[in-house]
Parts: structure tokens; sequence; C-alpha cells
């Protein structure tokens, strides 16, 4: 069976994620260990004791979100002798899950990728003070139909296209007063829902312009090497495996759309049959059901959930 390694973005934390793992392998608890001593922060203990505030600001989500998918991946090599490279077609992440996807695949090191993370969580939340920007859902909605419903209410402020998460799952981001008239005028449409999402920036717009030459900085810092196996790029909703053009894209993908519907299904098209979600919450392996029903999905998070996976 061909299958590709996905990984969850913001919005899949929850206090307590990743305890297990480290309890039950040596090799996730050293995980954990190389993430905080990059980060000179004891970013173990917010993961597993809280606050819930703490944890969801956005420069402690990030590589908190990316240090539990990277325990999954080193206790699958450990307990299974489960390997990339051996075992999947393709990687992918749902915007920083991009990074969690790099790093498994070995472009980035964990101490590199802990450090991106958490220097794109700090430029995203100071690109945009506090209030000036909004994101928000249209569940109902195609991909035309919120493309127009954005261009219709900028009104020469930002407004645009986010994530196209799945069939009827699209997210604008932008200007609030441009999301708000957004979310009236989605109504006014007869969309069946469309409402504010609680986050703290209007990420994947070009309000994040701040961010992504602080992201072309800091990635230009780094060593990269190839995928061991291609990753799937959310910008370009298709198989890169160059360094310099897997830099280019990540940089372009903080004021770009992240692409998952269609990248789903390009992997679908190269002949996936199963996607694999590595790390917190069981986000991605819902999108695959509602994206393509022929696609098999499950989520990898607790020893048992491992354990069962390796039996299989």
């Amino acid at each position: 069976m061909s299958r590709a390694i996905v990984f969850p973005g913001q919005g899949s934390q929850a206090v307590g994620m990743g305890r297990e793992l480290a309890e039950a392998f040596p090799a996730a608890r050293h995980v954990f260990e190389e993430v905080d001593e990059a980060l000179q922060q004891n970013l173990t203990r917010i993961l597993w004791e809280g606050p819930e505030a703490e944890l969801t600001l956005t420069e402690n989500a990030q590589p908190a979100l990316m240090a539990v998918s990277l325990a999954v991946v080193r206790v699958l090599a450990e307990q299974g002798n489960w390997h990339l490279g051996e075992q999947a077609a393709f990687v992918a992440g749902h915007s920083l899950g991009e990074y969690s996807a790099l790093a498994a695949a070995g472009t980035f090191s964990l101490a590199d990728t802990a450090r991106l993370l958490k220097t794109r969580g700090q430029a995203m939340q100071k690109a945009v003070p506090v209030g000036q920007g909004a994101m928000a859902a249209l569940l109902g909605a195609e991909l035309e139909q919120a493309r127009a419903i954005a261009a219709e209410a900028a009104q020469g402020e930002v407004c645009q296209v986010a994530n196209d998460n799945s069939v009827g799952q699209i997210v604008i981001s932008g200007a609030k007063a441009a999301i708000e008239r957004a979310i009236a005028l989605a109504a006014a449409q007869g969309l069946k829902r469309a409402m504010l999402l609680p986050v703290s920036a209007p990420f994947h717009c070009a309000l994040m312009r701040p961010a992504a030459q602080v992201m072309a900085e800091a990635l230009a810092g780094v060593s990269m090497q190839a995928p061991v196996v291609p990753v799937v790029a959310n910008v370009a909703a298709e198989a890169v495996s160059d360094p310099a053009r897997i830099r280019a894209l990540l940089v372009e993908q903080v004021t770009g759309s992240v692409r998952w519907r269609e990248s789903v299904l390009y992997m679908k098209a190269q002949g996936v049959e199963q996607l694999v979600e590595a790390g917190a919450g069981k986000v991605l392996a819902g999108l695959t059901k509602r994206i393509d029903k022929e696609v098999s999905a499950l989520s990898l998070n607790t020893p048992a959930d491992i354990e069962a996976f390796l039996k299989a």
C-alpha cells in the first residue's frame, strides 16, 4: 500500500499532548529534551502542564506541535524499524506541519526546526497588532465562491483565502473589518455558516509580509538537505525535493494559501491510498475523509495507536 505521512498544524494542540509517548518510549522523551535544549526553554513543562493560554501562544504552539509529531516518527523508527524513506511515498504538513514534515524527512535538524518555528511564531504574532486582523471559516463554501466573497469584502483592505482545507471548509484571513464584511456577505449568500476563528493573528495573508521577511532571513542561515521522500508543499500542492525551492516555498507559505485539499488530491493521483497523521489531534484524518473517501486515514498520537499501527 502506498502511503503518505502528514503532520498537523496549529489548533491541534492540547495540554498533555505527547506525555504518554515520553513516559512509554525513551526515543520520544529524547525529542522533547532536544527541543527544550535547542530553545533554551522548558517547553515540555508548558506542553504537559499548561496553562493552556501559554501553550496556545503561537511561538509555543508551533514548536510544541512539531515536537509531538517528531516524537511519533522517532518511536515508529525505534519500535518498528519503520523509516520514512522506505515506508512513505510523500510527506506533507498543514501550515507549521510542513516544517514537521521536513524535519521528519531529514531536510532540517530537529534543533533547527524548533528554532525556526519559534522564530516563525514570534514573527507572525508581531506582524499585525492584536485586534487589527482576523480569520473566519466559511463552511459550505466552494473555493471560487470564497474567493469572490473575499474579493468583494476587501474594499481596498487585505482579505484572501488562507486555507482550502476540504470540500466546504475554506478559511479566509485579512483585516478585521474586511473579514467581518465577508461574514455578512456569506450569510447573505446563504452559506451554511461563517464564523470568526479564535486566532491571535491573520495567518496566510498579505498582512504577514513582515513575518515572511523574517523567515527568509532565518531560512537562509539554516543548513538544508534534500528530503528522503518528496514533500508536498502547501502553496504548490505538488511534490518538491530541491532544498532551494523548498526554502522559497516556505517563505511564500507565510503569506500564501495552504492548498490542503489539492495536496491530498495530488497525493491520491500519485497512487497514495493511505494518509497517516503523525502528531496531536485527528484534524487531518477528518479532513481526508471529507476530501476523498477512497483515501484511508488514521492518526497516531498515543502508544496504543503506534502499537496497533505497527502490528497492522
